[in-house]
């Protein structure tokens, strides 16, 4: 059985875009958030915020998500972008032993500012940097050593330069070509509400580099700055160890 190649990033951090980079590589079977449709709206759902007016997909649990992916790790090469909050309850040696585990990290102003505007409610765990910096330290400690993370204010600023490091740091041959895409529709990644979170992917041609922007999470709401406060020292600590481009 194939390792599952995997990123666990946070929400609002380009990872679709890189996910749909590595869609366009063509070498290997892509999940989008596998988990995800089951921790929002599985028979079994965990989402924080679910309601008795949530919807629901019959048939869908954790063990029926696992066993499509193992299926397909048997099968060949496998990618999954997901997020850790998803599966932090089955964080044992034996589960996590089955992937190839590589980190995508956003500045939390970003990801907090972005959440808020799709989500005015949203919950901190819902930006995933607590768990994502729980797993991290787990990886690490096993591994000896800082698994490959990447950030994306570096991707976008550099994308050939970071996409050639994350390739050689998780052990798959660099595609140049496979930056590039045509616009068009996005229903591989679409499973929630129809994918109104990706409208910019449906439009957009490749990854390009892009003029790095910054957010003055002072003007935020005061709930989302007391969120940023809380998640900042941990993305700090998983920043110092990301990937740069040669």
């Amino acid at each position: 059985m194939h390792k599952i190649l995997v990123l666990w990033a946070t929400p609002r951090s380009t990872s679709t875009a890189f996910e749909w980079m590595m869609r366009t590589r063509g070498d290997m079977a892509c999940f989008h958030e596998p988990f995800g449709e089951w921790w929002y709206q599985g028979e079994d759902a965990r989402w924080p915020r679910i309601t008795d007016e949530s919807p629901r997909t019959p048939g869908l649990t954790f063990d029926s998500v696992w066993q499509t992916l193992q299926s397909a790790a048997k099968q060949g090469p496998v990618f999954s972008k997901d997020f850790p909050h998803y599966v932090e309850h089955h964080w044992t040696d034996e589960f996590l032993a089955h992937y190839n585990h590589s980190f995508l990290l956003r500045d939390p102003a970003k990801v907090a500012t972005s959440m808020f505007k799709h989500w005015p409610d949203f919950h901190l765990k819902e930006i995933a940097i607590l768990e994502q910096r729980e797993l991290f330290d787990r990886i690490a400690d096993q591994l000896g050593a800082s698994p490959p993370t990447i950030d994306s204010d570096d991707l976008l600023e550099d994308p050939h330069g970071i996409v050639e490091a994350y390739s050689n740091a998780v052990g798959i041959p660099y595609m140049p070509e496979s930056l590039s895409w045509e616009p068009g529709d996005r229903s591989e990644v679409s499973w929630y509400d129809g994918g109104s979170w990706h409208a910019n992917l449906r439009g957009s041609d490749g990854l390009k580099p892009q003029e790095r922007r910054y957010i003055d999470i002072s003007e935020a709401p005061d709930r989302v700055k007391e969120i940023y406060e809380t998640v900042l020292p941990h993305y700090d600590h998983m920043h110092q160890y990301r990937l740069k481009a040669a």
